[in-house]
């Protein structure tokens, strides 16, 4: 990668799905190339060609992940990620009509490249084994999410002609309950079958509890007696058939998934690191190392890296106005691990607990309380990440100790608490 003093032309890379535009300016700001091409091996080597002409070219695109990204880094450019907020910003600057074309885009980035770069941060890659683990954990999340919207459409088909199984069961994530309307699609089929097959049901997936065994026992047992008309009973028991079977199958691919994140997480050099995270354990440790990386200086410092992750919040002052906002614009995936990293972290430690609680009682709320905790446990991680030191609880009493921390008062108010448990 180039050096900001190196770079003597400013590419905007305004991307799509099958095509790029592309408007190159010089250090005068002068366009001295505009083009687009296809999103194809033919288009990218002449996209190549084209940019042959200058050696110390730099591109500004509005996404810092992709494939786009992916084919500029493999082809060795510098590359400045743009926020979507600053690009229409800048398209506005050009084009203060409103008027927005792929060509104003790119021009729009190009001439902001020229202007404002020199504060920008280049894109820098993660190591091969770090970027794997990112997108494997991305993909994961995603799938979970798709998992989520199968169980509630399946919930909805059940309202429609099976409330005998809602009632029976509570949590539709867990894979028994599909295989329970697997073994009884309908409620005329659940009563048919008889008591001896909802025992072996019930014994075979571990469910038999003496406090809750004879209420489902006549749940099922009543179960047509409450019941939808037969043409909703045939489609919808299709539908909830159908919903199952995809979710016994989707649920058996998150496993691989699982499966191949744990065990690129135990071959990563900061497993060590990021695995003595408390609340972190397996599963937010390596969405943890996905989101934020192994490398500290991508971000420089601590505030870049809450900005990230969305914890800090935007100031707003003009005149006697001055107050805080909630930053909606940072990397959604991080925030979001960074929320349920906060969350187990204050269920894992004293110390946790007692932040969060003050900041209940102060009148935050539960998302606000755990995003104030996540601000400070970004910035312990940040200094761990620099350091190359795995989580010190003692360390992190002794500093709160040295830089009174408030925190430390309250729990010293109870002798028998330990700061960091």
């Amino acid at each position: 990668m180039k050096q900001w003093k190196e770079i003597t032309h400013y590419a905007g890379f305004d991307w799509a799905r099958d095509h790029h535009a592309v408007v190159i300016v010089n250090g005068q700001g002068e366009i001295v190339a505009d083009f687009e091409f296809k999103h194809s091996l033919g288009g990218w080597k002449g996209f190549g060609q084209k940019t042959a002409a200058w050696p110390d070219l730099a591109v500004a695109i509005e996404t810092n992940q992709g494939a786009a990204v992916d084919q500029l880094l493999q082809g060795g450019y510098t590359v400045y990620p743009v926020n979507p907020v600053a690009s229409e910003s800048y398209r506005k600057r050009k084009a203060p009509s409103g008027t927005k074309t792929d060509h104003v885009d790119a021009w729009g980035l190009a001439d902001a490249l020229r202007m404002d770069g020199h504060s920008w941060k280049t894109l820098q890659p993660m190591d091969p084994l770090t970027e794997q683990l990112r997108l494997l954990c991305r993909d994961e999340v995603s799938l979970i999410e798709q998992r989520t919207v199968l169980i509630n459409k399946l919930q909805q088909a059940l309202v429609e002609y099976y409330p005998a199984a809602l009632e029976a069961f509570e949590d539709w994530s867990c894979p028994f309950t599909w295989d329970f309307i697997i073994a009884f699609p309908t409620p005329q089929g659940l009563v048919q079958a008889g008591q001896r097959r909802w025992q072996k049901f019930l014994h075979l997936h571990k469910l038999w509890r003496p406090e809750t065994v004879q209420k489902r026992l006549g749940i099922f047992a009543q179960a047509d007696q409450f019941k939808a008309s037969e043409p909703i009973t045939k489609a919808k028991s299709q539908l909830a058939l159908s919903l199952c079977k995809l979710l016994r199958t989707l649920d058996q691919q998150l496993d691989q998934y699982r499966k191949q994140i744990e065990a690129l997480f135990k071959e990563h050099p900061d497993h060590d690191l990021f695995g003595s995270l408390p609340g972190a354990k397996e599963v937010l440790g390596p969405r943890l190392l996905a989101a934020i990386g192994n490398a500290p200086q991508r971000y420089g410092t601590h505030q870049v890296l809450q900005c990230f992750a969305g914890t800090a919040p935007v100031s707003y002052q003009s005149g006697q106005i001055s107050k805080a906002q909630m930053r909606w614009a940072c990397d959604k995936f991080l925030r979001h691990t960074v929320h349920l990293w906060a969350d187990c972290f204050r269920k894992a430690t004293l110390w946790g607990q007692t932040y969060y609680k003050k900041k209940r009682e102060q009148g935050m709320s539960h998302a606000c309380a755990l995003r104030c905790l996540g601000q400070r446990l970004l910035k312990i991680l940040f200094k761990m990440l620099t350091d190359k030191k795995p989580y010190d609880g003692e360390l992190h009493a002794r500093n709160q100790q040295k830089h009174g921390s408030w925190v430390l008062n309250l729990l010293n108010e109870n002798p028998s608490s330990k700061p960091c448990q």
